[in-house]
């Protein structure tokens, strides 16, 4: 490990803050940019659709508040990954420029729901994206795998499957993000909860010594029940998603679970709007990053 990835290694483990998810894709783009304010009307085509997101996303991480201040790294769609601002690759820009430690976005998506759960698409020519990923600088990876309800053969093969592609991407020297989210609808919540933790230590205990990876999980129902992942030698991070919770709620329920800081996305960008000006945007923004950075740091 070079000496820049000792540091974004540090930042990473030890810093107070929280992660920005810059990393929504394909489906969920149209949704993200009629959030912020353009219809779908208002273009034609996906070049045009990912131009306009990759502009928005620009604009985030080039506003005053988005620094290493209170944003210790930030997830980014492959697109973005590969885009530029200001000249420079944007995973660049952010580590050199905005003291924020980049990430990628790997997975391809769920498949159909079976067994309660929806494990990961295949990842094609995943060895190719990890090697470029590592070349621009990109430190971690994350993907994502839902589950939807208490399902003991479903979420043992929804932490099964991410700890195989975690091998895989630590083989290339990046730390991977686990994403298996517990459905906020989920009937059985807590129930789910209990088991994922329990497959979760299994499949830690089993890696092999120097190992780390990250953690993103949703709020638990119980707060510090994932104390026991916060606390295990080869986690480097527990960081917590919004899960469709509004921003005041996510971050009231984070506040009570020491050790688990967000990586927030909707949470983060839900009240930004292409109509605003400048210096609307910058303050709505700021905002934003306080909230998400207190429930992060302060814990009742």
């Amino acid at each position: 490990m070079h000496v820049s990835n000792d540091r974004k290694l540090a930042q990473v483990c030890d810093k107070q803050g929280f992660f920005a998810a810059l990393d929504q894709s394909g489906g969920s783009t149209p949704g993200a940019l009629k959030l912020y304010g353009i219809p779908e009307s208002a273009y034609s085509g996906d070049a045009e659709m990912f131009r306009l997101m990759h502009e928005m996303r620009v604009r985030i991480i080039t506003a005053p508040a988005f620094t290493g201040e209170k944003i210790i790294g930030a997830i980014l769609f492959e697109a973005t990954m590969d885009g530029q601002v200001d000249g420079k690759p944007v995973p660049s820009f952010l580590w050199e420029d905005r003291s924020v430690v980049p990430f990628l976005k790997v997975d391809k998506g769920l498949q159909t729901e079976a067994n309660g759960v929806q494990l990961m698409k295949p990842i094609p020519g995943l060895d190719d994206l990890l090697a470029r990923a590592a070349k621009l600088g990109i430190f971690g990876t994350k993907m994502r795998s839902v589950i939807h309800g208490d399902s003991k053969e479903g979420i043992a093969a929804i932490a099964a499957q991410q700890f195989e592609f975690g091998k895989q991407i630590s083989a290339h020297g990046l730390v991977p993000i686990l994403e298996p989210e517990v459905s906020i609808k989920a009937p059985d919540k807590a129930a789910a909860e209990a088991t994922l933790r329990a497959e979760l230590i299994k499949g830690l205990d089993a890696l092999p010594e120097g190992s780390l990876v990250m953690l993103k999980l949703t709020i638990p129902d119980e707060p510090d029940f994932y104390k026991p992942l916060v606390d295990h030698p080869r986690v480097a991070r527990v960081v917590a998603l919004s899960g469709g919770y509004t921003r005041t709620d996510a971050c009231e329920r984070l506040s009570h679970n020491h050790g688990i800081i967000a990586s927030f996305s909707r949470a983060l960008i839900n009240e930004l709007r292409v109509s605003m000006s400048d210096s609307e945007f910058d303050s709505a923004l700021a905002e934003a990053v306080d909230e998400i950075y207190q429930a992060s740091v302060v814990k009742d």
